[in-house]
């Protein structure tokens, strides 16, 4: 074997399960076919959980340092400022959910953020190296390039977005629907002529589409979002862009100093039929395509690689039979599914961002690795995220950050459980109640209860060390 796990695409999910994988001591590369991280905003909304996601991956500072909050929205009309837009439903922070609202930085500056933190790790990233093929057998998989060696792996993970050429060499197809018939135009631009503390809305004008020009937080740049006639073909050139600006606002063309990047996409939906096939994984855009109206798409993929990454490295490892695998399948593409009904909501009108996008309130009840022991639970049950706060003075992510299990035990007697198990105990924890409860190294609570005895056979299961 070359490696133990090869990832192909070095977008937001492939550097997020490479970073999980390098921590892990899992010997993992990623490879990418451009010469270059992506260069484009297009991700731009870190939610809530994300952001818990990034704390325990030690990317958290680095992405606060280089981000910021979202302006408020602003409508114009005729060049005047007739009212201000709300985009996301207001939260408060709270001991157990310390970040309330998404976070924005552009998925370009956020893949450098990842990028930095694995190399750090001693992970790799082999870029110019296209995937044209692969062969897998009962060890492994055999991955042929359209340059350079063939490389084995004993896994291969599908990170190479919505064409992924691993899904589609496997046969795997996606079942969805067109979100809306009309095509987006999305471009980076440097712009003069509007303030950088609001979110600048323009409404549609006759026969053209809205326009909506934001500034990206951490950047001298805007985001430009144009919509278009169903059948039109978008032009990307910086004079076209510079056209649609002016023929849309009150900004005359050249107000558009610069175009740094651009691209055009037609909003969609689609789920894979599988997200596994042997030993071939699929994760992030290769296993579902989301609307960017919920801002929903990088965070259910990094979250993918989040819940991927504990699993391969226990596998490899020997920790868990490779049946645990099948779990990831099992847990991801119900939550898949449910998103991308909620960013196809949020693109139609239909559902408000808010509660709902900041993905805090998902989980695993009905997972097969969920054991909950108790009967008539009304507070946190088995497969719900882990929520923060203190207990005897410990606050629980710093418990709960790095590859670990960690058992919360509240008011009850803690059990001699491996070394592999960190253990934090105390009298009294709101979120928590009284009982047990074994946090799986995703942050999701995998055993309920209050009988040591039972937990000790669910701990044998995943855990030998």
């Amino acid at each position: 074997m070359n490696t133990d796990v090869l990832v192909v695409g070095a977008g937001p999910t492939g550097l997020a399960l490479g970073i999980d994988l390098a921590r892990r001591g899992v010997d993992a590369l990623v490879v990418e076919k451009a010469d270059q991280l992506f260069p484009g905003s297009r991700g731009k909304g870190i939610q809530p959980r994300t952001m818990e996601v990034f704390d325990d991956l030690g990317v958290l500072d680095a992405i606060l340092e280089v981000g910021g909050t979202y302006p408020v929205g602003m409508v114009w009309q005729d060049g005047e400022r007739v009212g201000e837009h709300r985009m996301f439903e207001p939260a408060e922070v709270t001991d157990d959910s310390p970040y309330n609202a998404p976070w924005m930085v552009p998925q370009w500056r956020t893949q450098e953020v990842l990028f930095a933190r694995l190399v750090e790790l001693g992970g790799r990233v082999s870029f110019g190296r296209e995937v044209v093929g692969f062969e897998q057998d009962a060890d492994g998989v055999t991955v042929r390039f359209a340059t350079g060696p063939e490389i084995r792996a004993r896994y291969l993970v599908a990170a190479d977005g919505g064409r992924s050429v691993v899904r589609r060499t496997l046969g795997i197809g996606m079942t969805g629907e067109t979100v809306d018939p009309h095509p987006m135009l999305v471009a980076d631009v440097r712009i003069t002529g509007l303030d950088r503390d609001n979110w600048h809305i323009f409404p549609p004008r006759g026969d053209s589409g809205y326009l909506a020009i934001c500034p990206l937080a951490g950047t001298e740049d805007f985001q430009v979002v144009a919509q278009f006639p169903e059948g039109t073909s978008v032009d990307l050139s910086p004079d076209a862009i510079r056209e649609v600006v002016a023929a849309r606002s009150h900004l005359p063309a050249e107000s558009v100093t610069e175009v740094r990047w651009a691209s055009d996409f037609r909003p969609r939906a689609a789920l894979a039929d599988a997200f596994r096939s042997g030993r071939v994984l699929l994760a992030g855009d290769a296993a579902h395509v989301h609307s960017p109206a919920g801002g929903q798409g990088l965070n259910t993929s990094v979250q993918d690689a989040y819940n991927l990454g504990w699993k391969l490295a226990a596998v490899l490892r020997s920790e868990a039979p490779a049946e645990l695998l099948d779990t990831y399948e099992e847990e991801r593409r119900p939550v898949a599914a449910h998103m991308l009904g909620i960013s196809t909501g949020v693109h139609r009108g239909e559902v408000r961002r808010g509660e709902a996008t900041r993905q805090l309130n998902l989980g695993y009840r009905e997972s097969s690795l969920t054991q909950e022991t108790r009967t008539a639970v009304t507070g946190l049950r088995a497969g719900d995220r882990a929520p923060d706060g203190k207990l005897d003075g410990t606050r629980l992510f710093d418990a709960f950050r790095g590859p670990h299990w960690t058992l919360v035990a509240v008011g009850t007697e803690a059990p001699e459980l491996p070394e592999a198990v960190r253990v934090v105990t105390g009298e009294e924890q709101p979120s928590y109640g009284k009982g047990l409860f074994l946090v799986r190294p995703d942050g999701y609570v995998g055993w309920a209860g209050e009988d040591p005895g039972t937990l000790t056979d669910y701990v044998r299961r995943f855990i030998t060390r």
